[in-house]
């Protein structure tokens, strides 16, 4: 298929270019100089001490858990409207991930009322998910983990420079900040993820847990810095390498412009979409204003209608996308029902939103949504 309008897309500047030749030039492409000044300037930019990058998004959420301590017989509250990367570290670590429904259409993520009926004698920790980019009650559920004793993690493959009602940027509130920098995300790298935390014990082991467990890496023994090594647990091959931590460096400046041009976009989808027959937008002009906008999402007001517009949308070129709910993945199905969520699930419609995009791609979008909205509502002729 040949997008008129892809659900998004991802330009590389000359500038990205030249630090990733560099890169091919310096002949060291494994994790080394490049990986620790990525580290460095990312924690920096977030104003907490350790950050620790690794091979993907679901490698720091893996990694942060182990860290935390969770293993078998834990179990941990996940949302069940999210991507399933989550629920699958939990069970990585041999705890078992309890799904937690959503508040509704006006938030989707995770409830911490329900939340707290689901704490059991077994539960260890909240994986906090900030769906789309946009902060979840974090103050209810660091009461909720103080009440009980239990770790917050926060997920926030979605939501880097989001920031939550109190103002605190996401990532800096719970134990460990996990983030993603696959292709579709605000800093991409194509592949790669980082662990933030102020916690210095949970950011040695997961910088152990990265590399095999091992006592030295190849750049220490490289630079003469160690002769061999020893190997002190069961580790993983999550290391970054050196290429895509220099893209991560080159891009990373530009990240809060890259960030405004997408919150534009949804400025102007939900201007141009208010009062919309059949469509409920997610959030409120407020939570726009503190989210970081890896998607837009729209509610339609029913499954048909959800997938009647995705299908016409896809015909026409404008490529749109929807996540199912964990309980409906047949990995999951043993799991009790999440209603709320499951509705979201059937009604919500992801439409094109990208850094490099701007008003006349929305206007593409909503010039056909529109059309189709108003035939929908006119009913068979």
């Amino acid at each position: 298929m040949t997008w008129a309008l892809p659900l998004t897309d991802l330009e590389l500047s000359e500038e990205d270019i030249t630090a990733f030749l560099g890169v091919l030039e310096s002949g060291w492409l494994t994790m080394g100089p490049r990986t620790r000044e990525f580290e460095v300037v990312f924690a920096e930019g977030f104003g907490v001490p350790h950050a620790v990058a690794v091979s993907s998004g679901t490698a720091a959420l893996h990694l942060a858990m182990l860290a935390a301590g969770l293993g078998e017989g834990d179990e941990v509250l996940v949302p069940a409207m999210t991507f399933v990367a989550g629920a699958a570290a939990v069970r990585y670590t041999g705890a078992r991930p309890v799904l937690v429904d959503s508040v509704g259409p006006e938030d989707p993520n995770l409830d911490p009322i329900q939340a707290e009926r689901l704490v059991g004698p077994r539960t260890r920790a909240v994986l906090a998910t900030h769906w789309l980019g946009y902060a979840c009650d974090l103050e209810a559920l660091e009461r909720l983990c103080r009440e009980h004793g239990l770790l917050l993690i926060e997920d926030c493959a979605h939501s880097i420079t989001a920031r939550d009602r109190a103002g605190r940027l996401t990532g800096t509130v719970g134990l460990a900040g996990c983030f993603s920098f696959f292709s579709k995300k605000q800093l991409a790298v194509g592949e790669g993820g980082m662990i933030l935390t102020a916690d210095e014990a949970l950011a040695a082991k997961a910088r152990s847990l990265r590399s095999h467990a091992m006592t030295s890496m190849t750049w220490d023994r490289h630079r003469g810095h160690a002769e061999s090594y020893d190997v002190v647990d069961v580790g993983f091959n999550f290391r970054l390498d050196e290429p895509r931590a220099s893209l991560g460096l080159s891009r990373l400046p530009r990240l809060d412009a890259d960030v405004a041009r997408r919150r534009e976009q949804v400025r102007r989808y939900r201007s141009l979409l208010s009062g919309a027959d059949g469509v409920t937008i997610p959030w409120s002009d407020e939570d726009v204003e503190r989210g970081s906008h890896f998607g837009f999402a729209i509610l339609l007001d029913t499954p048909e209608d959800r997938d009647r517009i995705a299908r016409e949308l896809d015909s026409r070129g404008i490529q749109t996308t929807r996540y199912p709910a964990l309980t409906a993945l047949s990995g999951y199905g043993d799991h009790p029902p999440c209603p709320q969520a499951e509705a979201l699930a059937a009604r919500h419609l992801l439409l094109p939103l990208s850094s490099n995009y701007g008003e006349a791609e929305v206007d593409l979008v909503l010039s056909h949504l529109t059309k189709l909205l108003a035939a929908g509502a006119a009913g068979p002729a």
